[in-house]
């Protein structure tokens, strides 16, 4: 890309109340539907056909009746791929399509319509699903620009107030953005104090303070305070709209995959059709009856056909899918299931994927002075601090009120409530004036010696990740909270199973604060931990990682994760807290936020792979020996058929093993 990201992370954000919800107005996101999609109506046209065609040939109805389906079978699910096929043929390509198609034809020919059909409608559906997964994807990425409001408010030179088209504003410009209102553009604070909620973009858990002199970004959400910004970029080279660019570079030059069947479909496509050939015309050339010829030639094509080589692939794949889907992993299609077993890299975001994406009170800290007792107890101290922030939407006044309520500890009364942006919250309790927010704000009045005692206190809590909240009872520093966001649970494990299965330790990009993040990584056994990095950034992390010949694997939840996402070999999204970009762009979504089955996934990945070998070498020893038999003996075309569909049924029991429990608990304890 020719723009890149260089902004710094902003700061952790002090408590104050949060911003309510945005009443800037966004496009409605459109989403595809399903039948929309031609490819999808002709499979579902196909696949009713065949369903209503199939009981009325087993019952014995007159072949007129279910003949004229089958034959509209064959046409609504077969022209589109025997139409792309045919336009192949003329870039010199045959694809395996276009070959499913001659053998469903080439049943037929031999009354074996219904083999046909069932052929037919296999692949129609294979072709919608995976137009289908394009296009969702395609939505997402056009949905993120509705993070950005439509209009702003621009400002003229004596003042006067313009609502404006986001696309009309131009670098220089001067726009007021209101409380609870989304950034119109990308720019720098010229005047007023608020919080931002720019998670979207740095993937930090908590609002940023934003003073003059600070940058902000469209599509961010403002707090309480009302700011005016100098538009510093055009709409088209805004953080958001890069975001989308990456998204959409990475999801195309990202190398196609195939299933490893399909990496053979040429040379199998080419060679079954010449020998189908030869097996028809070598005999006609030595005078055997047309017929005769026609009908071994048939035969050959039919125990030929790869039909038993692709079930032997799709079956365990899907098993795969369907059994991970019951334990919360939502694995897109049977190419992402065989890419899952080959990552030997993983790279995981923090918040949300290996934290709860929630700040927590993790100590409460009641000051004291040399040779004293503290004044306030742990209890009394974070009653009058919860009593304080329960008015405030903030996050960190959220985990204060939660903290206080799982101790069970009384509510107060608070009257008076006032809130400063960028300082904190302020109210009476009882009798006392009660002060919660940024230590570097509150202290500012706060005279010797109790300011150093505190500071000293503020600098232990912060130098080990933790967010301080400064607590002040009648304009005298009580103590200190610690806050944090907690991990998952079980993300150590999770982090040495990705590290044992891969054989190579998980790292850790965010763009959070270098300290929180070291203290998170300590905890889960993170040794390569990148900080403060925007998307770009992390995109470039995943193409390093992947230019070194590693496999990656992203593990993300947020906007900023997308382009990750999409270049990386692998993404996967957490699918409870998860933007819809994430979601979208992702190969895979944990759907329970449960950490410990992204290894699970892999591993039954890899079985999954593994069957796919087996059932090839038994589709081949089958589809040798058929093939062997009618071209050295005379191979009754019913046990042609009979050897076939029994091959077919072989591999695809064999592959359905993994629908077992068995096999998730197996991949579990691997």
């Amino acid at each position: 890309m020719s723009a890149t990201l260089t902004s710094p992370p902003p700061p952790s954000s002090p408590p104050s109340p949060a911003a309510p919800p945005s009443t800037a107005p966004t496009a409605p996101r459109r989403r595809t539907r399903v039948l929309a999609l031609p490819e999808a109506r002709w499979a579902t046209a196909a696949t009713a056909l065949f369903l209503l065609a199939l009981p009325l040939q087993l019952t014995g109805a007159p072949a007129w009746t279910w003949g004229a389906l089958y034959a509209l079978a064959y046409a609504t699910g077969g022209w589109e791929p025997g139409w792309e096929g045919l336009k192949a043929l003329r870039e010199r390509t045959l694809d395996v399509d276009l070959l499913m198609i001659v053998a469903a034809l080439g049943a037929a020919a031999i009354g074996q319509v219904m083999d046909g059909a069932l052929l037919i409608v296999i692949f129609a559906t294979s072709g919608a699903l995976e137009a289908l997964a394009t296009a969702r994807t395609a939505d997402s990425v056009r949905g993120l620009l509705d993070l950005a409001p439509a209009t702003a408010t621009r400002l003229d030179a004596e003042g006067g107030e313009q609502a404006v088209p986001v696309e009309e504003l131009t670098v220089g410009d001067t726009v007021l953005v209101r409380p609870g209102e989304r950034v119109g553009a990308d720019g720098r604070v010229l005047d007023g104090v608020s919080e931002v909620d720019q998670a979207t973009i740095t993937g930090e858990p908590l609002p940023a303070p934003k003073r003059p002199g600070d940058e902000v970004f469209a599509g961010t959400l403002n707090g309480t305070g009302a700011l005016r910004v100098r538009v510093e970029r055009d709409a088209s080279d805004s953080v958001i709209a890069r975001i989308v660019r990456m998204v959409e570079e990475a999801s195309e030059t990202k190398a196609p995959t195939q299933l490893f069947i399909e990496k053979v479909e040429q040379r199998y496509s080419l060679g079954m059709v010449a020998a189908t050939l030869a097996v028809f015309a070598v005999p006609l050339a030595f005078g055997t009856d047309l017929t005769d010829a026609l009908l071994r030639a048939m035969t050959f094509m039919i125990v030929a056909s790869p039909c038993a080589v692709v079930l032997a692939t799709m079956p365990p794949l899907l098993s795969a899918i369907a059994n991970a889907g019951r334990h919360g992993v939502l694995v897109k299609s049977a190419v992402v299931m065989e890419r899952l077993g080959q990552v030997d890299a993983v790279a995981l975001d923090k918040t949300g994927t290996l934290t709860e994406g929630m700040p927590r009170v993790t100590e409460v800290r009641p000051l004291r002075a040399p040779g004293s007792e503290p004044a306030w107890g742990e209890g009394e101290l974070l009653t009058l601090a919860a009593a304080v922030e329960r008015p405030s939407e903030h996050p960190l006044a959220r985990a204060v009120v939660e903290a206080a309520r799982e101790r069970g500890l009384a509510s107060a009364m608070v009257t008076e409530f006032e809130s400063t942006p960028g300082v904190g919250v302020t109210a009476v309790v009882g009798e006392r004036l009660v002060s919660v927010g940024a230590p570097g704000r509150l202290l500012d009045g706060v005279g010797e010696p109790a300011g150093s005692a505190t500071r000293v206190l503020v600098t232990e809590v912060e130098a080990s990740g933790r967010t301080a909240v400064l607590v002040l009872v009648d304009d005298v520093p009580a103590g200190v909270l610690g806050l944090a966001d907690r991990p998952r649970a079980g993300a150590a494990d999770t982090v040495a199973s990705l590290a044992r299965l891969t054989g190579t330790a998980p790292v850790l990009l965010t763009g959070d604060n270098p300290r929180a993040a070291a203290r998170l990584a300590a905890e889960v056994g993170i040794e390569d931990v990148r900080a403060g990095l925007l998307p770009q950034q992390k995109l470039d992390a995943v193409r390093e990682l992947e230019a070194s010949g590693r496999r990656v694997m992203v593990v993300g939840d947020g906007v900023n994760d997308a382009p990750a996402l999409a270049a990386a070999h692998t993404g996967v999204a957490m699918g409870r807290a998860g933007s819809d970009l994430a979601l979208e762009t992702a190969d895979a979504v944990i759907v329970r936020d449960e950490l410990a089955t992204v290894p699970a996934v892999i591993a039954l990945s890899r079985r999954a792979r593994r069957l796919v070998v087996q059932n090839l070498v038994i589709a081949g020893v089958f589809i040798a020996g058929l093939v062997a038999w009618d071209l050295i003996g005379t191979l009754p075309l019913p046990l042609g058929v009979a050897g076939h569909e029994g091959s077919t049924v072989l591999v695809g029991l064999n592959g359905l093993r993994l629908l077992r429990e068995a096999a998730w608990r197996d991949a579990v304890s691997d």
